[in-house]
């Protein structure tokens, strides 16, 4: 997924913020990974990175997100991929401490 960032007045801001398995597939793209892959070579080809799984940045590690998926190896890219978009809708939708816990429960 991506979203716009805030505008800011440089001139030179980004297209988009990438997070979850755009995130993924964006570093994916920069590799050279053979698949089928097991869990320990994606994340050793991908040196072990924290994966943004919002747009204000909350980042999950990309080894706990494919632990989450209970698979050993991927078939694919795109199998790597559609286990990992329930991790992290997961990860979104839970409140990340304290203040956004109070926030969930205020009715504004």
């Amino acid at each position: 997924m991506g979203v716009r960032p805030p505008a800011n007045d440089d001139g030179d801001e980004p297209d988009a913020v990438e997070f979850g398995i755009a995130a993924v597939d964006a570093r994916l793209d920069g590799v050279d990974v053979t698949f089928p892959a097991t869990r320990g070579d994606i994340v050793d080809v991908l040196n072990h990175p924290d994966v943004p799984y919002d747009a204000t940045g909350r980042t999950v590690s990309l080894a706990d997100a494919i632990e989450e998926t209970g698979q050993r190896e991927f078939e694919s890219e795109q199998d790597l991929l559609n286990a990992l978009h329930p991790v992290f809708e997961k990860h979104r939708s839970s409140p990340a401490g304290i203040i956004d816990q109070v926030k969930a429960m205020l009715p504004f």
